[in-house]
């Protein structure tokens, strides 16, 4: 697979050349074809490839998602207002916050590993469970995946294991946290508001047992690719550290949900978070580490491409999404 975003030197001149003589020829456009083109319908990119060191990461949009808020979904433990600051200083709507679904697939050279199923084709009808089409614009076939990580069980990271009731991927194996799955599928979870992810558990991940691999904080998935405790999100929430050739990469998943919020006051309460003090000292610990060692990372709810890195800031950290650092 070639790099989605690999633009050589002779590329970018012939780009920036158009793009002088079309602004240098307003008027040769009628005024009805450019009132036309003034309103198209947004363009965002749905997958982001680059290389760590010999293996090649790719980011993949199962779609985005508008919501009421950030207010009490974030920061819900502090004053609204003090919520409503934080989002106007960083220039973001004080009513309405976005959120993306962003798997992550690995190419080792000999695993084809993605790591989460995005929300699955229930989700369709809002325009999202769009995975497996990324899957397929991106040239990889489900049935070319050859392991499927699991970072913990809820909705959106589970859904698309399945459709029609068949198998998505045929071919794989399966790997998850053993805190989080033997959680997740106790008979105890049937009621007192985790039966929705208790059923989705025994209808999406329990068929898949005999193919699972259970594993615990400092396990390998493959040789570089190895689990990380972030729990709190969930009680076995998981966050992968990947490293080849020197390079390195954290998949931080769902430690943080929000670029702004959870990342510039990890303390604040998340509302998704089952252990919130558990979750804030994992924001701290794990986004501390990425930010001293100055780590990139991919969070799953981060602005796609999802792709970034980190500095302390005051209580907590900046988010600096990645430019061209990896196209180098």
């Amino acid at each position: 697979m070639t790099k989605d975003f690999d633009l050589g030197r002779r590329e970018l001149f012939a780009a920036a050349a158009l793009a002088v003589g079309a602004a240098a020829m307003p008027t040769l456009i009628p005024s009805a074809a450019r009132a036309q083109a003034a309103a198209p319908s947004p363009m965002r990119p749905r997958q982001y490839r680059f290389t760590l060191g010999s293996f090649e990461v790719t980011t993949l949009s199962d779609g985005m998602r508008a919501g009421d808020g950030p207010y009490p979904t974030f920061g819900g433990d502090q004053e609204e207002a003090a919520v409503h600051a934080l989002m106007a200083e960083n220039f973001l709507p004080t009513s309405t916050f976005v959120t993306g679904f962003t798997p992550t697939l690995v190419n080792t050279g000999t695993d084809m590993i993605l790591f989460d199923t995005g929300l699955g084709e229930g989700a369709r009808g809002g325009g999202m469970g769009r995975l497996t089409a990324q899957l397929g614009e991106a040239g990889v076939s489900p049935a070319d995946i050859t392991i499927v990580v699991l970072t913990h069980m809820h909705p959106d990271h589970i859904g698309g294991l399945m459709e029609g009731g068949a198998p998505v991927f045929p071919n794989a194996r399966y790997v998850t946290g053993e805190t989080e799955y033997d959680f997740w599928a106790d008979a105890a979870r049937a009621t007192g508001g985790a039966e929705r992810v208790h059923g989705m558990v025994n209808a999406l991940v329990k068929p898949f047992a005999e193919k699972m691999t259970f594993v615990k904080p400092g396990a390998s998935v493959v040789s570089g690719i190895d689990a990380h405790a972030a729990f709190g999100h969930t009680p076995g929430h998981m966050a992968y550290h990947l490293q080849s050739e020197g390079r390195r990469l954290m998949l931080t998943v769902d430690a943080a949900n929000h670029y702004v919020a959870s990342l510039q006051r990890p303390d604040w309460h998340v509302r998704f978070d089952m252990d919130k003090a558990a979750a804030a000292a994992t924001r701290k610990e794990l986004f501390g580490m990425i930010a001293a060692d100055k780590v990139p990372f991919i969070g799953y709810h981060m602005p796609f491409p999802a792709v970034g890195y980190l500095v302390a800031k005051g209580e907590g950290f900046a988010y600096m999404p990645a430019t061209y650092q990896f196209e180098l």
